[in-house]
């Protein structure tokens, strides 16, 4: 039976204070990095720079590859979730749009009581 994988392209965007930005979905209660799936056609940074527009309202600046990481799926049981992740410099106001209905910054070394998926926790320990 093949592997029920969900590929996306994610974005590690930080503040000045070198917080990372996590958001939530709407219905959900695990926070993640901004990012989604690839639409056909699309290679990383044209999904990537769509999916920051279209869930934050910002716009992608520059990107460079972190690392392609696997884990399971935080909100589709019985997957795996396989993230192309990029550290991203934004520009513009972000604000929660689209399918997202919350956001915050967290600090990487310590980032407290708040629910991460699988994948953050990955990701995480990269960084």
């Amino acid at each position: 039976m093949p592997a029920k994988t969900i590929d996306i392209v994610t974005a590690v965007i930080r503040d000045d204070a070198g917080r990372m930005l996590v958001v939530r979905k709407r219905g959900t209660a695990i926070f993640m990095k901004p990012g989604g799936k690839r639409e056909p056609g699309e290679d990383d940074l044209t999904a990537l720079a769509r999916e920051l527009d279209e869930e934050l309202g910002c716009r992608l600046v520059e990107a460079q590859l972190l690392g392609r990481f696997e884990a399971p799926a935080a909100n589709e049981p019985g997957f795996t979730v396989r993230a192309a992740t990029y550290l991203a410099t934004v520009e513009g106001e972000i604000a929660v749009r689209a399918e997202i209905e919350a956001m915050a910054w967290i600090d990487i070394a310590d980032p407290g009581h708040i629910a991460l998926a699988p994948l953050m926790r990955v990701v995480l320990a990269a960084l």
